[in-house]
C-alpha cells in the first residue's frame, strides 16, 4: 500500500492513512482490523464517510473503520449498523431494498440481506490474492503470451506475500447474483452466485501496468472501467473481457456514469470531465472552468447525471443544453467524496465532514 502515490482524491487520502495504520498493526502483532468489529461512535462525532447507496427508501453510508450508518428519514437522522470488520469501506451498493454489498480496504467484501442492519464477510485480501494466484497458474497454459503469463504469476505471488493490504474501490452488481469489483493494483473479482464464490478477472482486463481502477459503469451488455493515469477499458461481452480504450486524459478518472440517452461520462483530477456518444471510441471535454477534482456521480430521479467535486461543487448533465456541465447550486464549501439522492428528492453528500443533507433546487425537481 505504500506504493500508492498521494492524490487529491478523498478516497485515496484515507487509503494512505489506513494503510499506515495497517502496517503498524501488523508490526505490533495486535488484533487485525479484519477480526475487529467496527467501533460504535457517538451520533455527534464526525466521521469520514466515503460512499452512499439506497436500499429502497433507506439510506446507507459507509466509511472509515468499518462504519456503516443508516437513515430511514431521508438523511435527517442516522444510526450505526453492526459490522464485523474495522477497515475503511470505500463503496456500497444495493440491488433491491434488502440485499447489498460494501467493499473496502484489506480486500474486504461485506454482504447484507437486511437492508444494512447486519453484515457478513464474504471475501478478504488474503483469499482474493490466493484466488488470483490460482487463476494465473490455471490460465498460464492457455495464454498466447508466455512472458505476460509469467509476469501475471509473479504479480499474484507478490499479492499473496503482501497479505491483505490492497483495497477494493468500486463495484457494480447487476442483480442479486452477478457483480464485478475492482480496486488498487488492478484487483478485479467477479461473482455469479451473490458472493458465495469469487473468481479473478485480472487476466481478462487489458491492464498490463496493474493500474488502480476507481469506477465501473454498465450499459446493458457493455461495461466500462475507469482508473488512474486516464485508464479506460470497455467490455462488449457483458463483462467477460475488457479491452483498453484511447483515453482523452492522462490523469486519474475517479467516476464514470451512463446517461439515459446512452452517453458515457467520466471525470476526475483537476476538474477534467469528458463525454462519449460512441461507447468510448471518442470523447469530448466537458468544461467547468475550475481545476477541482471530481469525486463521484449519480443518476438523479429526473434522469440527469449529477457530478460532485472535492470543493463541494455540484454539476448536472442532461443533454438538453448540449454537452455541458452546469452548476446545480453554489459550492457547498466542504469536500465531497460521495453523493446520493434520497427518496424525498434531497441530496445527501458524504466526506471528511460526515454527512450533509442538501435540498434539491426546485428547478431541478421540476425537470
Amino acid at each position: 500500500m505504500k506504493r500508492i502515490r498521494q492524490r487529491c482524491s478523498l478516497l485515496l487520502a484515507v487509503a494512505l492513512s489506513l494503510s499506515a495504520q495497517w502496517g503498524v498493526a501488523q508490526t505490533a502483532a495486535v488484533v487485525s482490523p479484519l477480526g475487529t468489529p467496527a467501533m460504535h461512535v457517538a451520533p455527534s462525532q464526525k466521521t469520514v464517510l466515503l460512499d452512499l447507496a439506497r436500499a429502497g427508501a433507506r439510506l446507507v453510508a459507509v466509511g472509515e473503520r468499518g462504519i456503516v450508518m443508516l437513515s430511514d428519514d431521508n438523511g435527517q437522522s442516522w444510526r450505526q449498523a453492526d459490522v464485523p470488520v474495522s477497515v475503511t469501506l470505500s463503496a456500497v451498493q444495493f440491488v433491491n431494498d434488502r440485499q447489498g454489498w460494501a467493499v473496502g480496504h484489506a480486500g474486504v467484501v461485506l454482504a447484507t440481506t437486511d437492508a444494512g442492519e447486519h453484515w457478513t464477510l464474504q471475501l478478504d485480501g488474503t483469499r482474493a490474492a490466493q484466488i488470483e494466484l490460482t487463476a494465473a497458474r490455471n490460465e498460464q497454459a492457455a495464454a498466447t503470451d508466455a512472458s505476460a503469463a509469467e509476469a501475471r504469476i509473479a504479480s499474484a505471488e507478490r499479492l499473496v506475500a503482501d497479505g491483505p493490504d490492497k483495497p477494493f474501490l468500486a463495484m457494480k452488481f447487476v442483480d442479486a447474483q452477478r457483480g464485478l469489483i475492482v480496486g488498487a493494483f488492478g484487483l478485479a473479482m467477479q461473482t455469479v452466485d451473490g458472493g458465495a464464490t469469487w473468481t479473478s478477472t485480472m487476466g481478462h482486463i487489458d491492464n498490463p501496468m496493474n493500474l488502480h481502477m476507481y469506477a465501473i459503469s454498465q450499459q446493458g451488455q457493455r461495461w466500462f472501467v475507469a482508473g488512474e493515469q486516464g485508464f479506460l477499458a470497455r467490455s462488449d461481452d457483458d463483462g467477460a473481457s475488457f479491452a483498453q480504450l484511447e483515453s482523452p486524459y492522462g490523469g486519474s478518472l475517479f467516476t464514470a456514469q451512463s446517461r439515459s440517452d446512452g452517453a458515457l461520462l467520466v471525470a476526475g483530477l483537476k476538474g477534467n470531465a469528458f463525454i462519449s456518444h460512441d461507447a468510448g471510441d471518442t470523447f469530448q471535454p466537458l468544461n467547468v472552468g475550475l481545476p477541482i477534482s471530481f469525486s463521484d456521480s449519480v443518476v438523479l430521479a429526473s434522469g440527469q447525471v449529477l457530478f460532485a467535486n472535492q470543493g463541494g461543487g455540484l454539476y448536472v448533465s442532461d443533454g438538453r443544453s448540449g454537452d455541458a456541465l452546469r452548476a446545480l447550486t453554489k459550492p457547498l464549501g466542504l469536500p465531497v467524496a460521495g453523493v446520493i439522492q434520497a427518496d424525498d428528492g434531497s441530496l445527501i453528500v458524504a466526506g471528511f465532514s460526515g454527512l450533509t443533507r442538501v435540498p434539491l433546487p426546485a428547478n431541478v425537481v421540476s425537470e
